[in-house]
């Protein structure tokens, strides 16, 4: 009897598998105008502020609304009116897929053809917005879009978080490193394509643990043209602030014979074979960096306080100034203690 009824379930159950397979094919390949509906908290207004903006700069952006009786919008982006391109190899990986999120210089969301290859044979999905180059704005659009574009192929496709990471072209990756720091907890390595910029100057310091967990976690891969001597210059500086803030998992990859130009097929498979081998930093060596780093930043802290106890408001406020740009969320919340106390504002 047992017999009798094992052999028409199976055969029934081979339509379903058919099913499934047939639908895995047709949710892969090259996708364009795909829509999303999930909203994420990384991606809420409120928490791009305190991840991505220095902490004194978020003060007078809230004080502003205020002011201006003007409420922020809990979520900057209307996901019904975006549309993203995505590509997804058919083969997933048996771990689950890797994620690269690419933030373009340019408004279209494309997936560049001469990376497919190498997309296929590591099993990466690789995702782009549309309206996120240059030319739009970085906190209210680009940020939000590559952070909601993350969160919604992680919530369609088994995707191994250990393995899910944010890389740009150009102006596209500096914003792409800016997401790396701020979000070390959802991308856990960069991928900088000819553009960068020098953490602590350009890019803000987030708070402490995410600093931290940058720090111990996530891998940056620099990839620039041999002939492209204005981004390899940058590349330098911003090396050297990567280690100035206790950043050492770096790789610098260069194409030979190549300007100012997106990256070969060759060269991304490279590059994301480096993503994938991450290199936990020697853990007296990153503890003896952070105790220099706090010990610079408790010093200014104190000259700070020190000018405001004197009564030397002006002073006090340029250094403040100072300490907020180079040190960001790691100095709060002294640094806005400090500040409110020099404005009387609780």
């Amino acid at each position: 009897m047992s017999w009798r009824l094992l052999l028409p379930l199976s055969m029934l159950l081979m339509p379903l598998a058919v099913a499934a397979q047939n639908a895995a094919v047709a949710n892969s390949g090259l996708l364009s105008d795909v829509t999303f509906t999930q909203y994420s908290p990384y991606a809420s207004s409120a928490e791009l502020a305190r991840r991505l903006v220095s902490p004194l700069n978020a003060l007078r952006l809230q004080q502003q609304a205020d002011a201006a009786h003007v409420r922020i919008s809990e979520q900057p982006i209307d996901l019904e009116r975006e549309r993203f391109a995505l590509y997804v190899p058919v083969h997933a990986p048996a771990s689950g897929y890797a994620l690269l999120v690419f933030v373009p210089p340019w408004p279209q969301a494309a997936i560049p053809p001469r990376w497919i290859p190498a997309l296929d044979r590591l099993g990466v999905i690789l995702v782009s917005a549309a309206n996120s180059g240059n030319d739009a704005n970085v906190l209210d659009r680009r940020d939000p879009l590559a952070l909601l574009a993350a969160h919604n192929v992680m919530s369609r496709y088994r995707v191994d978080p250990d393995r899910v990471y944010i890389g740009g072209f150009s102006g596209g990756s500096r914003v792409a490193l800016r997401l790396a720091l701020g979000y070390p907890d959802l991308f856990h390595g960069a991928l900088l394509d000819a553009g960068s910029d020098a953490i602590g100057e350009q890019i803000p310091v987030p708070p402490r643990d995410l600093l931290y967990r940058f720090q111990a976690s996530t891998r940056v891969v620099y990839l620039t043209g041999g002939r492209d001597a204005f981004h390899e210059d940058a590349d330098k500086r911003s090396r050297q602030s990567l280690q100035a803030w206790c950043v050492f998992d770096v790789d610098n990859e260069s194409m030979p014979w190549t300007g100012h130009e997106l990256a070969g097929g060759s060269s991304l498979e490279h590059a994301l074979e480096s993503l994938a081998v991450h290199r936990p930093t020697e853990p007296g060596k990153l503890a003896s960096c952070r105790a220099t780093m706090d010990s610079q930043l408790s010093q200014q802290l104190d000259q700070a306080q020190g000018l405001i106890d004197r009564g030397e408001a002006g002073p006090a406020r340029r250094l403040l100034d100072q300490i907020d740009r180079r040190y960001g969320g790691l100095a709060a919340p002294r640094s806005v203690e400090l500040a409110q106390r020099l404005s009387g504002v609780p």
